[in-house]
This record gives C-alpha cells, structure tokens and sequence, in this order.
C-alpha cells in the first residue's frame, strides 16, 4: 500500500535515510512524505504498529524486481528426465538406457527409471524387479535412489538422484 491507500490510525515511520521518526498518525506521516517529495509506503503491514517508509516508490519497484530477477538467475532448476524399459530388454539395450540415465545424471537433472508392463507381463512384474535393482546398482557410483522401486498401475518406477 501506499500514500492515501494507508488507512491505519498510527503508523511507525523511517525516513528515507533509514532513521525512525517514531510513532504517528497517518495523515503526519503523509504530510512528512509530500514535504520530501516522496511517497508513503507501508512496508510491514502485519506489525503492530504497521510501518512504513518514506521512500520513492518507482524506485522501489524498480530494485525489487531487479532483485528477483537476480535470484532467479542463480536458481537452478532441476529436471526429472524419464527413462522407460519393458520388462524383456536386451543386455545392450539396457547398456543404452544406462549410459542415457548417467548423461542426465551428470548434467543435475534427476532421472526416473520405469519398467512398462503390457498384457500378460502384468503375471511376471516380481520376477522383472531385478532389472530396477541391476539399473541402480550399476549406476550406484554417480546416483543414489530416492524413491524406491514402486508398482504403480502397470509401471513399475523409481527415482535416482546425483550423489553429493
């Protein structure tokens, strides 16, 4: 809020330097922040009394914004990247799958691994755990497993994540 859009009885106010002016009504405090040319903005609305600041409020705008979006360059973010595999893979088609899963792995992202069953495989998904168990385990140096291997409809799935 700023200016007339201050509606509290009594404010604290700073100055535009940074100093506390103390406790007042709103109406001296508006009166304060026309004399210096500026606008009145309450800066922390839930504490009692509310504050506010006596400050250029373009100004304002303009540094929060480029604040956010500083914090936002240093953010990384990170993706799940998807590697899926039926329950009759070949040796080296797993090799494949392996070697793609450590790419992604190196770059940060986190990769879920999941084994997809069809028709009567659905019999056999106990007997195709060892193959969730085999990915892990060779990936074991660079990945770590965040969620355990889990059925879920005809997927079975887990999460591998990098090691720190």
């Amino acid at each position: 809020m700023i200016n007339e859009q201050i509606r509290d009885r009594e404010v604290r106010v700073v100055s535009a330097s940074g100093e506390q002016l103390g406790i007042m009504s709103s109406r001296e405090a508006m009166k304060l922040a026309q004399e210096a040319e500026l606008d009145l903005v309450k800066i922390a609305p839930k504490a009692q009394p509310p504050v506010c600041k006596i400050i250029d409020y373009g100004k304002f705008k303009y540094e929060q914004t480029r604040k956010e979006k500083e914090a936002k360059k240093k953010q990384k973010t990170v993706e799940i990247k998807e590697v899926r595999m039926s329950p009759n893979i070949d040796t080296n088609d797993l090799n494949t799958k392996i070697h793609n899963a450590k790419k992604f792995l190196e770059k940060g992202n986190k990769v879920k691994v999941t084994l997809r069953f069809r028709g009567r495989e659905m019999a056999h998904v106990q007997q195709s755990r060892h193959i969730l168990d085999d990915f892990a385990e060779t990936l074991k140096d660079i990945a770590s497993i965040e969620k355990v291997p889990k059925l879920e409809g005809r997927n079975m799935s887990m999460v591998l994540t990098v090691k720190r």
